[in-house]
């Protein structure tokens, strides 16, 4: 139902890059830091989401071991159903090549309700339930209090704050080295087009183009091929992490407002 309006209002950029780049690609492929990139370092991100659920699935994971001995036990033809949706989840993300730890959210519902199932059986299972639900509300709290602190390192999310009026709409902007999707979260708030992937030989033309524009790259390249800027262009300036591989960066925007 959605797929069809998606193709159209991308002009087919929906299918080529939705499905081609970040499903097909992301199988095949690492993307954006997001995995191995040797057949060694493969192998050994096999066991990825097998030892990330005891996080992604907290406060309830704690329970997981006992659940995994009651279920080799014994389990009925439910069980064995919700058994089966977890395992084409897990094994399926487990063999694609890009990995990040919301992949398998789409199996935490089965295991939920896996889990939910066995503790009903369980003399301490209701005792359970309510101290892990609390310990998942504190958790959830202290994250939240945690964001705003968190944001200040975020160079999307600064680097966007800093320049926004000098946005307009029909702006076009690029990314050179940073391909975090927090670059559309972010930006396209202000700016109706798509960030488009540069390098240093490509930026020069892209800002001779007629129109507003900026792009994002490390600050060492905006000093080399910048190292003064052009009467009505601006600069912003910010350091931060780059989530995808947990390096810090350091950060520049240029914009040609026209």
């Amino acid at each position: 139902m959605w797929g069809i309006p998606a193709l159209v209002q991308t002009d087919g950029k929906f299918f080529e890059i939705g499905i081609g780049r970040h499903v097909v690609g992301r199988s095949l492929v690492a993307m954006e830091g997001h995995g191995a990139k040797s057949i060694w370092a493969y192998v050994g991100t096999l066991p990825f989401y097998f030892v990330l659920i005891f996080v992604t699935f907290l406060p309830w994971s704690i329970k997981l071991p006992w659940l995994a001995r009651k279920l080799w036990r014994q389990r009925d033809p439910l069980d064995t159903y919700l058994i089966a949706g977890i395992a084409v989840v897990f094994i399926i993300f487990t063999f694609v090549k890009t990995k990040l730890p919301h992949y398998t959210l789409p199996a935490f519902p089965l295991l939920a309700l896996l889990l939910a199932k066995a503790l009903i059986d369980l003399p301490t299972g209701v005792r359970f339930a309510r101290r892990a639900a609390i310990s998942g509300v504190t958790i959830a709290l202290l994250i939240a209090a945690l964001t705003p602190i968190a944001a200040r390192y975020s160079p999307a999310l600064q680097l966007a704050r800093q320049a926004r009026a000098d946005f307009t709409r029909d702006m076009e902007f690029g990314a050179i080295g940073y391909r975090e999707p927090s670059l559309l979260w972010y930006f396209r708030k202000h700016i109706d087009g798509w960030a488009i992937d540069l390098d240093e030989t490509s930026l020069a033309p892209f800002f001779e183009k007629p129109g507003g524009r900026f792009v994002v790259m490390p600050t060492e390249v905006a000093r080399r091929r910048y190292p003064a800027l052009p009467p009505g262009w601006k600069s912003y300036t910010h350091q931060g992490i780059n989530t995808a591989t947990g390096k810090w960066v350091d950060l520049t925007l240029i914009l040609k407002s026209s």
